[in-house]
C-alpha cells in the first residue's frame, strides 16, 4: 500500500513506471507489479526489490498506457498472488490500492460470496466488487462509481479496463494521488518524486473524488457526479529541494513518513522466517549486564524514557534514562556488568561523544542506534543499529525519534526471546509495528481537524502545558519540545500527578492544558488531574485511545499494543506543533538559534 505510478498517451510506459516505481522505493516495499497495455499488454508482479520485477519484465512489450505499484504487506503476506496489480475474476478489470478498506470482508460475504481469490487482500475484493457491478450491465466507469459508493476505508485507486487501452479510473479517499499533466500524455502517482522527469504540473485531488484520465483530457468528478475544474500547481524543485518533493516544509513530509519508517525498520530487522534480524554478539554483550544505560540528549532522551518500559518487560533487564551533558561531567555509580546504548539522529552529537569516550576508557560495551551509518558515534561504539528512517532535514526531530522508540523495541525483542522471557516471547512485534504504521496513517490523515484545533487552543496564548503519567508523561516531554522550539510557545511537560505539587500554580485562565491518556490504569487519574486544572480556569484539550475516550474527548487515537503506544500518541502533538507554528508564520523547518546536529558540548 506504498506507491502508484500510472501513465496513458505516452510510449514505452514501461519503462516510465519502473522509473517511477524506482523513485518510491524509499518508501519502503516488500512487493511490486506492473501492467502495461498497447497493442499487447502483459502484468507482471515479483516479491522484494524492483530488481527483480524487471528480470520478469518482457522489454519487447513497451504499450502506451499501465500502472504500477510498490506493496507493503497488511492484508496478505508478501507474496506473488498478494502484489499488486490484482485483476477481477475474468481478467477484464486491473486494480492498484493504496489505503485500506475497512468493510473488506463485509463485502465479499454480501457481494462476492462465490467468487474465487488467490490471495489475501483487501484489494483483490476490490477489483471483483468493481466486476460485480460491472457484470449486471453497468460500464466500467458506473460500476467503479457505484462500488466506492459502498467501499469504506482510506484508497488511491488506479483501474484499467484491459479492453480499453486509452483510459485510467482514479479515486482517492484519504491517501495521497495527483495528477500529473503532460503534452499529449497524462501521468498518475502517489507522490510527485515519481513523476518529475515527465512533467512538473501536477494536480491535487481531495478526498472523494474519482478522475477519468486519458491522453488529452482529465475529468474529476466529485461523489455527485458534478465536474471539478482545478488549476494545477507546478512543483518548482532544484537539487537542495528535491527531497522535500512537493511538500512545503520538511518537516511535514517527514511526519507523513512515520508509518513508512515503521514498515522499513520491519522489512529491515525481519528475518525470513519471521524472527529479528539482530547480531548475536550484540546479544550475547546485553545478556551478560546487569543494567542498561541509554545516554541521549533532547528528544533522543525522550525516545529513551519512550522505551524503558517494554525494553524492561522483555528483557527484565533494568534501564536507566540518562542525559549526555549531565552524565559526562556527572557520572552516577555504575552497577557492576553496564551496557551503554547511544541514541542520536545524526550519530555525531558532541555530548553523547563525550560519554562514550569515557566509557570507553572503562572499557564497557556499547551500542550506537543512528540514522547515519559512519557516523563518528557509531565508529567509536562497539555496536551499531541503523534507523532505517531516510534523511532528516528538519530540525524538530519526528521521524528519527519514533524510528529510536521502533529499534529499541526491535532489540528489546530479540533480546528477550534470547533470554527466554515470555512477554518477549508472546509478543508478536512486527505486526504490532504494522498496526501502529497503520494507525499513524489514520491520524495523519486528521491534518484538518488537528489544525482547527492547534487555532482554537493555541493562537492568542503565551503557555500550554501537555500532562500525562507513565509513558504518557514521557510523551508529553516530547509533545512540549517540539511546541516550544519551532512555535516558541513556553511548553512545558509534565508528570500530572505532579501538578498539586507545586505546577498547579502556573495555572492561569484560559491556560492550554493537553492531557495524553492511553493507559488503562493511570488514564482516570490522570482525568482527575485534567478537571482540577479545568476548575482554575485552564482549557483542557484530551488525547485518548478510542478504547479508553469519553465522549468530549477532542483528539482519538486507535488502539495499539500499550508497549508501543507512545509511537502513535506523539504523532498528533508534532501536527500541533507543526500548525502553531505555521499559524505564528515562523519557519517550521528552521527554528531560531537551533542546529539539526549539535557538535558542540
Amino acid at each position: 500500500m506504498c506507491g502508484i505510478v500510472g501513465v496513458v498517451g505516452k510510449n514505452d510506459a514501461t519503462t516510465i513506471i519502473l522509473n517511477g516505481l524506482k523513485r518510491l522505493e524509499y518508501r519502503g516495499y516488500d512487493s511490486a507489479g506492473i501492467y502495461v497495455a498497447g497493442d499487447e499488454s502483459h502484468l507482471v508482479k515479483a516479491i522484494g526489490p524492483i530488481k527483480n520485477l524487471e528480470e520478469k519484465l518482457d522489454t519487447t512489450i513497451t504499450g502506451t498506457m499501465g500502472i504500477g505499484h510498490t506493496r507493503w504487506a497488511t492484508h496478505g503476506k508478501p507474496t506473488v498472488a498478494n502484489a499488486h496489480p490484482h485483476t477481477s475474476q475474468n481478467g477484464e478489470l486491473v486494480l492498484v490500492h493504496n489505503g485500506v478498506i475497512e468493510n473488506y470482508d463485509e463485502l465479499r460475504q454480501t457481494y462476492l460470496a462465490t467468487d474465487h481469490f488467490y490471495g489475501q487482500t483487501d484489494t483483490e475484493i476490490a477489483v471483483h466488487l468493481i466486476a460485480h457491478f460491472k457484470n449486471t450491465g453497468l460500464t466500467t466507469k458506473a460500476a467503479f462509481k457505484k462500488a466506492l459508493a459502498v467501499i469504506d476505508g482510506s484508497y488511491a485507486f488506479a483501474l484499467v479496463d484491459t479492453k480499453d487501452s486509452e483510459t485510467i479510473y482514479v479515486a482517492k479517499n484519504k491517501s495521497p494521488l495527483l495528477i500529473g499533466l503532460g503534452e499529449g500524455f497524462n501521468v498518475l502517482c502517489s507522490d510527485a518524486l515519481a513523476m518529475l522527469d515527465q512533467t512538473n504540473r501536477f494536480v491535487e485531488l481531495t478526498d472523494g473524488e474519482m478522475v477519468t484520465l486519458t491522453a488529452d483530457n482529465v475529468t474529476i468528478e466529485n461523489a455527485a457526479g458534478e465536474i471539478i475544474k482545478r488549476d494545477y500547481y507546478v512543483a518548482e524543485l532544484d537539487a537542495s529541494d528535491i527531497e522535500k518533493g512537493t511538500y512545503p516544509y520538511y518537516m511535514l513530509k517527514e511526519i507523513d513518513e512515520q508509518p513508512v519508517v515503521m514498515r522499513k525498520i520491519v522489512q529491515k530487522y525481519q528475518n525470513d522466517d519471521g524472527s529479528v534480524a539482530i547480531d548475536q554478539n550484540l546479544l550475547t554483550s546485553l545478556k551478560n549486564s546487569d543494567r542498561i544505560y541509554i545516554v541521549a540528549c533532547g528528544t533522543s532522551s525522550h525516545a529513551g524514557w519512550a522505551a524503558k518500559k517494554f525494553f524492561e518487560t522483555l528483557t527484565q533487564i533494568p534501564v536507566e534514562i540518562h542525559l549526555s551533558s549531565e552524565f559526562g561531567y556527572n557520572m552516577p555509580l555504575l552497577s557492576e556488568k553496564p551496557f551503554f546504548i547511544y541514541l542520536s539522529q545524526s550519530g555525531e552529537t558532541a555530548d553523547s561523544r563525550q560519554v562514550l569516550v569515557k566509557t570507553n576508557e572503562l572499557a564497557y560495551p556499547s551500542l550506537t542506534i543512528t540514522n547515519v551509518a559512519g557516523s563518528t558515534l557509531s565508529r567509536e561504539a562497539t555496536y551499531t543499529l541503523l534507523l532505517h528512517a531516510g534523511p532528516e532535514i528538519a530540525v524538530a526531530s519526528t521521524k528519527a525519534y519514533t524510528a529510536q522508540i521502533a529499534v529499541m523495541a526491535v532489540l528489546a525483542k530479540a533480546l528477550g526471546v534470547e533470554k527466554g522471557i515470555s512477554a518477549a516471547l508472546q509478543f508478536d512485534l512486527f505486526h504490532e509495528l504494522s498496526l501502529v504504521a497503520s494507525a499513524m496513517e489514520t491520524m495523519i490523515n486528521e491534518k484538518e481537524s488537528l489544525a482547527e484545533l492547534t487555532a482554537d487552543y493555541l493562537t492568542d496564548t503565551r503557555n500550554a502545558f501537555y500532562i500525562g503519567r507513565g509513558n504518557d508523561y514521557y510523551v508529553s516531554m516530547e509533545a512540549a519540545l517540539k511546541l516550544k522550539e519551532i512555535s516558541y510557545l513556553q511548553a512545558e511537560g509534565f508528570a500530572a500527578g505532579e501538578l498539586k505539587h507545586g505546577t498547579i500554580a502556573l495555572i492561569e485562565e484560559g491556560t492550554p492544558v493537553i492531557g495524553i491518556i492511553t493507559d488503562a490504569v493511570t488514564g482516570p487519574h490522570t482525568r482527575g488531574n485534567l478537571q482540577e486544572v479545568t476548575s482554575r480556569g485552564a482549557r483542557t484539550l484530551v488525547i485518548a485511545t478510542e478504547d479508553l475516550a469519553k465522549a468530549d474527548d477532542q483528539i482519538l487515537l486507535p488502539t495499539v499494543h500499550p508497549l508501543l503506544s507512545s509511537l502513535l500518541a506523539v504523532v498528533p502533538t508534532q501536527l500541533i506543533a507543526y500548525f502553531a507554528t505555521l499559524q505564528r508564520g515562523y519557519d517550521v523547518d528552521k527554528p531560531r538559534n537551533l542546529a539539526k546536529s549539535v557538535t558542540v558540548e
